[in-house]
């Protein structure tokens, strides 16, 4: 018996090194990314005025689609399309997919807008559920609006390239407001570099708390709510440090579905959005790195942080936790397509880092971390656990994340200056640092229901509970 229990002791205390081990190469990676966004942002040439990049790029600028899907978007779509209507870009087109929504949506457009059904000439390259019809409005030229059948994200999206005209198109939700000068600021890779560039992503910020009028925000404000706070801290990691450096060495593996723009002809040879998963946006973005890759031809997918479209951050834990279930879900999805890139030579950074990170953070780490949790009361009951190092443990991983935190706050101070105010900052800074008590566990719980919805072959995207854009969210 004693025998049995050795043995069982000695996997425990291997699988807690492994546990110690697999936390501190995370906190590692997050520490190198932190100083790649730094590297990145103190060497890119200084963020110049709205009127100088009209002089610069607006006649070399290439025609845009902005495709929004829409479901049961009737609160917000009318706002959205104002502010999408009125960006300050050259040439483009604004496309509202209305993925078969069972609220008002298509009758608020046609309402708000005075639209009329269409004959609109376009290709099928890309699969998707059938039109039912196009509509389009007399003193609004640039606005089309196509009603399908219910889909799913993916599904309407495919459908927006097939009927947009454009080589660029934008992809978004219809929830999200972009700055006037957004698509001046997100498409100078494509004319700088436009042999190469293939996709370039936007940095995503939260709009609660901001003062909003027709469809743009004329004040950048706090969210009310703490979860939205907690929230903002999360954006502005996940943007400014994560993404800026993944693009820094071309191994960026999501845009955001909230704001990307990626060139029409490689999305179509490359076989447009997967069907059938909620990973859509990460799906992609990897699905172009292969196409690429696999061509062996020069090619760059992009970050850059000035261009921000904002959105509506959830404040109920319930809606939230399905939207973070949702995204780990995702994710896990594109790592089960795509898993081989790791062992590939000529996938290069994209499996030997981006692809490891994938599976280092999001494919272990939720079970790494809830194994931390199980061994901690065990070691304890069988007498195996120091207080002293646990203590210590637990202080040097609170305080990584602290920094990591802290960091992206300050490179966004430094950088970009969105935030008004001093006391913003403080309030940040100070939730930068609860973060990691509670909110950061909690968290971890939501990916582990991700993860169980995703072993259990789940499709659910589960209902997004919004309160639209008022005067002031």
């Amino acid at each position: 018996m004693n025998g049995v229990l050795q043995t069982l002791v000695g996997y425990a205390q291997a699988i807690a090194w492994f546990v110690i081990g697999a936390g501190a190469l995370q906190n590692l990676l997050y520490l190198i990314q932190l100083g790649l966004a730094g590297v990145a942002l103190s060497q890119r040439p200084s963020i110049p005025q709205s009127t100088v990049l009209w002089r610069r790029y607006a006649e070399a600028s290439p025609p845009i689609a902005l495709l929004a899907p829409a479901y049961n978007e009737a609160m917000t779509i009318v706002q959205s399309v104002r502010s999408l209507l009125s960006l300050r870009y050259p040439s483009f087109e604004v496309i509202v997919v209305n993925d078969g929504s069972s609220d008002a949506t298509l009758q608020t457009l046609i309402d708000a807008y005075g639209l009329r059904p269409i004959q609109r000439h376009f290709d099928l390259p890309l699969e998707h559920q059938p039109i039912r019809g196009i509509y389009g409005a007399e003193h609004q030229p640039r606005l089309i609006v196509v009603d399908k059948a219910n889909g799913g994200k993916a599904d309407a999206l495919n459908a927006g390239i097939n009927v947009s005209r454009a080589p660029i198109f934008c992809s978004m939700d219809a929830d999200s407001l972009l700055e006037p000068d957004a698509l001046l600021r997100a498409v100078r890779p494509f004319v700088e570099d436009p042999e190469r560039t293939v996709a370039v992503g936007g940095t995503v910020r939260i709009a609660n708390g901001c003062v909003i009028r027709d469809g743009r925000v004329i004040q950048v404000g706090l969210p009310r709510s703490f979860l939205a706070l907690l929230q903002t801290v999360e954006y502005l990691r996940a943007f400014l440090m994560a993404r800026l450096a993944w693009s820094r060495i071309n191994a960026l593996t999501i845009i955001s579905g909230a704001f990307g723009l990626f060139r029409r002809a490689r999305v179509i040879e490359a076989g447009g959005y997967t069907r059938g998963t909620v990973g859509e946006d990460m799906e992609l973005v990897v699905k172009l790195h292969r196409l690429m890759r696999d061509k062996r031809l020069p090619y760059r997918v992009g970050f850059v942080p000035e261009p921000v479209c904002w959105t509506e951050a959830p404040e109920s834990l319930r809606v939230l936790g399905r939207q973070r279930s949702r995204w780990h879900r995702g994710a896990l999805e594109t790592f089960e397509r795509h898993w081989d890139v790791m062992f590939k030579p000529r996938y290069g950074r994209l499996g030997a880092l981006g692809f490891t990170y994938i599976l280092l953070v999001d494919i272990l780490g939720p079970v790494i971390e809830l194994l931390g949790y199980l061994l901690i009361p065990a070691f304890w009951a069988l007498g195996l656990l120091s207080i002293d190092y646990l203590l210590a443990f637990l202080a040097v991983s609170f305080t990584f994340g602290v920094v990591i935190s802290v960091g992206a706050l300050a490179l966004e101070e430094s950088e970009l200056r969105r935030f008004p105010r001093a006391r913003h900052l403080l309030v940040l800074t100070a939730v930068a640092v609860v973060e990691n008590f509670g909110y950061r566990q909690l968290n971890n719980v939501w990916r582990l229901r991700g993860l169980w919805q995703w072993m259990r072959r789940s499709q659910s995207w589960g209902t997004m509970t919004r309160k639209g854009f008022s005067p002031q969210t």
